[in-house]
């Protein structure tokens, strides 16, 4: 079960795809299209369903195993990303301006929103139903979990939204806490929230492209005043590892506007690549993040989830 947006890395294959993929070598196909028209669709579904879809997979799948009845419909296969949204008035899940782990710019009800019908709306899958989302349950599957989100500013809300999501099964709040004492910010590179009472650890790092940037070769043109290394993984790859689960997003910061007008430009290896297309260049930091995992993950402990694009919060 894997959406248009999703790769997902199980214990049994490295990667499982859909129709929607493009191939940019002959041997991986591993980047989702960007036509506009795809994109739109995808952004709008995923926006919302892509964390409760894929924290469903994991923690009924795999931690453990689902009874058969988990999932209502005809016969055993649910492809949970293939529905429609339904409104129901018995969401959201909880209340975000009583979450202390809500960052104050997104908290819509803590800044003085007053309608709620944004928030009440249930997915619903083609041919099944998904349980309610269950606090108590996902964490008693969580124990001794670690999941780490990594990625731009729309990894950092879902990482918000989960530990919001599982805290409404917390009797103690106190036993939550973020680890180094830090308040929400997207300043801040690691933010990590640690279930007390759990050992649960829900963790983000901020790596807006995934590989690494940094200063450009000696004698470059004055423009390039640093440079994306196309085929480098950033630096905090390691910190990412001996994780259950991790769901990694980029996308948003692939623009001309957030790269060339403030001088960042591609270079692999040595060779700074001036003229390379910002789809190209997106297309070998992918090459280089799937390799990355092919290589570095163990996916018989960890199930690995991409996120591409969805709306921007800022509209």
């Amino acid at each position: 079960m894997v959406s248009p947006a999703a790769w997902s890395f199980s214990r049994s294959s490295l990667a499982r795809f859909t129709t929607r993929t493009k191939s940019f070598n002959s041997h991986r196909k591993w980047f989702p299209s960007a036509a506009a028209s795809s994109l739109s669709l995808i952004a709008i579904v995923f926006l919302f369903s892509s964390l409760v879809c894929a924290f469903y997979l994991v923690t009924v799948r795999r931690i453990p195993a689902p009874d058969p009845e988990f999932f209502s419909g005809a016969g055993q296969y649910c492809d949970v990303f293939a529905g429609s949204w339904i409104p129901d008035d018995a969401y959201p899940i909880y209340n975000s301006s009583e979450c202390p782990f809500a960052e104050r710019g997104f908290n819509c009800l803590g800044n003085g929103r007053n309608d709620t019908g944004y928030l009440r709306w249930r997915w619903k899958p083609s041919s099944c139903d998904i349980p309610r989302f269950d606090a108590r349950e996902a964490l008693r599957r969580l124990r001794g979990k670690r999941i780490v989100f990594v990625g731009d500013s729309m990894s950092r809300t879902q990482w918000e939204s989960l530990i919001c999501m599982l805290m409404t099964g917390v009797d103690d709040k106190q036993s939550v806490y973020e680890v180094n004492g830090n308040k929400i910010s997207k300043t801040i590179g690691f933010l990590g929230v640690k279930f007390g009472g759990f050992n649960l650890s829900v963790e983000f790092f901020r790596s807006v492209f995934l590989v690494q940037q940094g200063l450009p070769p000696k004698q470059g043109p004055r423009r390039v005043r640093s440079t994306l290394k196309l085929d480098a993984l950033d630096v905090m790859n390691k910190r990412w590892m001996n994780s259950d689960v991790l769901v990694f997003n980029t996308g948003h910061w692939w623009t001309a506007t957030k790269l060339f007008e403030i001088g960042c430009y591609f270079q692999f290896g040595t060779s700074l690549k001036l003229g390379l297309p910002v789809t190209a260049a997106f297309k070998m930091a992918l090459e280089t993040w799937a390799s990355w995992v092919e290589t570095s993950v163990n996916t018989n402990r960890t199930h690995v989830f991409l996120r591409t694009f969805e709306p921007s919060h800022w509209r």
